[in-house]
């Protein structure tokens, strides 16, 4: 069967296509002296990122939606009966009930629902992700700014970006450069699951923008001076911007204002 070389711009399709940064990232997915028992490939492509994946796990499972790929895919890896190449869109897939890991180059125009999909699983214990490079490091407070969704997930998820990827490591050549985000669950989350429902509230409340600052958003449900006094725990300006406060000062807000 003829190899595929048309790329789809519906599925955002950018190919790795240099080997180094293949093993590289597979290396930070499952790191030398371990052996994943279960990990699912997000986006396997013309399987670069799959072979170097392979070596390091007991199962893989390589998620590609392009049908043209698939053939090709079971093709190359028919020797590896560890490694099982599923077609099909891989936001439809149910999560393992055991621990698993995830791995992928994802396409850009999908990093968030992938994400979405990845912190809803309950037995993910981690996920690396070649993103756009503008995603990882708004992600990971790499600017000195942390979004809603890195916030509210903070006490059960680590985020990291663990590395920069030139964009010329890509076929075809994205308009950008790429970074790999490293999400790991905690093993000991920060939080109480009985608290996650009131910090959910109060960083969602924070993050409305109402009134102009943190501190003014804060006060719709909390006392004024409860708040100052929150911010004096936490060693915060009172005109603070909301992203501007790290994940580690939200947990002092929250235990000032909900104990």
């Amino acid at each position: 069967m003829a190899r595929p070389t048309h790329t789809s711009r519906a599925l955002s399709q950018n190919f790795l296509a240099d080997r180094a940064t293949a093993e590289r990232l597979a290396h930070l997915a499952v790191p030398n002296g371990r052996h994943q028992p279960l990990l699912l490939e997000v986006g396997a492509g013309k399987g670069a990122l799959t072979a170097t994946l392979a070596p390091r796990c007991r199962e893989l499972r390589a998620y590609e939606i392009d049908p043209r790929l698939v053939p090709v895919l079971r093709t190359r890896f028919s020797d590896d009966p560890h490694v099982r190449i599923v077609g099909g869109d891989f936001l439809g897939a149910r999560p393992p009930r055991t621990p698993f890991s995830v791995a992928g180059n994802v396409p850009y125009s999908r990093t968030a629902e992938i994400v979405d999909w990845c912190l809803r699983a309950p037995a993910l214990t981690d996920a690396t992700l070649l993103t756009q490079l503008e995603y990882a490091r708004k992600r990971t407070g790499d600017y000195g700014r942390w979004t809603l969704l890195t916030v509210r997930s903070w006490p059960r998820f680590e985020w990291r970006l663990v590395a920069r990827v030139g964009r010329t490591r890509f076929r075809p050549v994205p308009r950008v450069d790429a970074g790999v985000i490293r999400i790991e669950r905690r093993h000991t989350p920060l939080l109480a699951p009985s608290r996650y429902d009131s910090w959910r509230r109060l960083v969602e409340l924070g993050f409305t923008g109402v009134g102009g600052s943190l501190h003014a958003s804060l006060r719709r449900a909390h006392p004024g001076r409860r708040v100052s006094a929150a911010f004096r725990a936490a060693r915060l300006d009172p005109g603070v911007l909301v992203g501007e406060v790290p994940p580690e000062r939200w947990l002092v807000l929250h235990e000032v204002l909900t104990s």
